[in-house]
């Protein structure tokens, strides 16, 4: 609900107009004055303020100038009853969007107050627009044609339009970010905001500033009135990334939004609400994080209604080739060179290796390679050696000792014979007579190990906007 503030020194005007905007769906408080006014707006924010120019005190021109300062965000409107082209003029150069001569029918008030407030719906779309083109996403982690890639695009499929909340795990440069867009941008909420902060980026009172908004004079340096990221994501999705790092006392606070679905900025008095999805992501364990009292455990099962799993880079092989040759045409085209492709070796190579940092860590060595070779070139083993700095540990060891704990030899059997069978589809391309050659057994075995780890054939799926796919 969008929220008014009336300012005139007549009482009945003050009153009337209040009903009137009531009626017609508005919030609506009122001040007597300029004064009352200014203290008001350091309290709360408001959409519109619709003021009187002539007042004892403080006059509206003065209140406008004030107005600007205190609260950059709210539109102004003024009235007067002594209408002339010079005060007209005055109160746009003040910031007015409008003016209204008394006596005037409320019709056309609220006309005036329709097209204030559109207007400024249109500059916030315009700043978040900015925003996000600014800070627009890489869609390359949607590739992807192995099957655990997939399964977790069809969970994306089947839980974008959900209102739920949901927790994004996995390691480092999986791509958390990534699918958080992909949620977003398949979900009724598409045309709506999508905002992200990284939680573990800025000192608390930075992050719960960012987060929540402040009022001017609420700490030092805060000399304006701000909306926070809650207020700027409103009727759109939030990603609130690496969310494990939230110090504690922001996380009694995201609760109390996602309980109560409003938030207070710091420094002000007035609940504001919000509606929001909330997407989070985190490469910790936060069963562990709430064992040892580091995350709250209500916020924890709060974030955690639908849960997704990014799986490592090693877990999907049979999508580097195809993340391989959406880098070559990316860097090709952002450093205006023309390597011409990579060599088998070097696929296989890059198929070897153990991706620690996952598709972040592909991407930086790709660009790397590229970086260091010749114009028109194709990319060797001998580029990607150069380009990655531990290449003689490409590939993953099986455990050789056994820790005081002990060690789950049917677990640790169970889990590479099951990554073997993924790769092996992937490589074979999902032709399981294939695979079962690959692995040097019979097709009946392949079976049966097949369908008792539950794997399944995944339909491709599309999950980014057409334009931004590779």
């Amino acid at each position: 609900m969008e929220r008014i503030l009336v300012v005139d020194n007549e009482l009945h005007m003050r009153e009337f107009l209040a009903i009137a905007f009531k009626r017609a769906g508005y919030a609506v408080e009122t001040a007597e004055d300029g004064a009352a006014a200014l203290n008001v707006l350091a309290k709360a924010t408001f959409d519109l303020m619709l003021t009187d120019l002539k007042m004892p005190n403080m006059d509206g021109l003065a209140l406008l100038h004030a107005a600007r300062l205190a609260s950059p965000e709210t539109i102004a409107v003024v009235m007067t009853a002594f209408a002339s082209t010079e005060t007209a003029i005055e109160a746009m150069k003040q910031g007015a969007y409008d003016y209204l001569t008394k006596p005037f029918q409320m019709d056309e008030a609220l006309l005036v107050l329709r097209n204030a407030l559109e207007r400024r719906r249109l500059q916030r779309e315009n700043l978040r627009l900015r925003r996000e083109l600014k800070g627009q996403a890489d869609f390359s982690g949607v590739i992807g044609q192995s099957a655990a890639w997939l399964k977790v695009l069809d969970l994306v499929k089947k839980v974008a339009d959900s209102r739920s909340n949901i927790l994004i795990t996995g390691e480092s440069g999986t791509g958390k970010e990534v699918i958080a867009r992909a949620i977003h941008f398949n979900s009724g909420r598409v045309d709506c905001p999508f905002v992200t902060v990284n939680c573990s980026a800025l000192p608390e009172p930075l992050l719960e500033s960012e987060l929540f908004g402040h009022m001017k004079g609420a700490f030092t340096g805060a000399v304006d009135n701000k909306e926070g990221l809650f207020e700027v994501a409103h009727t759109g999705s939030l990603f609130l990334d690496e969310v494990g790092e939230a110090p504690l006392s922001i996380q009694v606070k995201l609760l109390r939004v996602l309980q109560e679905k409003e938030i207070r900025r710091v420094g002000g008095t007035k609940d504001i609400k919000v509606d929001v999805r909330m997407i989070s992501a985190t490469n910790k364990d936060l069963v562990k994080q709430v064992a040892a009292g580091a995350f709250r455990e209500d916020l924890y099962y709060r974030l955690d209604v639908i849960p997704i799993r990014l799986p490592p880079l090693r877990e999907r092989q049979g999508d580097i080739p195809l993340l391989a040759a959406h880098f070559l045409r990316q860097f090709n085209a952002e450093m205006g060179k023309s390597i011409t492709g990579i060599d088998p070796d070097a696929i296989r190579f890059l198929g070897e290796y153990e991706w620690r940092g996952n598709v972040r860590e592909m991407a930086n060595v790709v660009e790397r390679a590229m970086t260091m070779a010749a114009a028109g070139a194709t990319l060797t083993v001998a580029d990607f050696k150069e380009a990655i700095p531990n290449a003689s540990s490409a590939m993953p060891t099986s455990p050789t000792f056994i820790p005081k704990d002990g060690v789950d030899l049917e677990g640790l059997i169970e889990g590479i014979e099951r990554d073997l069978l993924m790769k092996a589809m992937d490589r074979a391309r999902g032709v399981k007579t294939e695979a079962a050659r690959l692995l040097r057994i019979d097709f009946r075995s392949f079976r049966y190990r097949f369908d008792k780890y539950g794997l399944k054939k995944t339909k491709n799926l599309k999950v980014s906007p057409p334009q931004e796919a590779a």
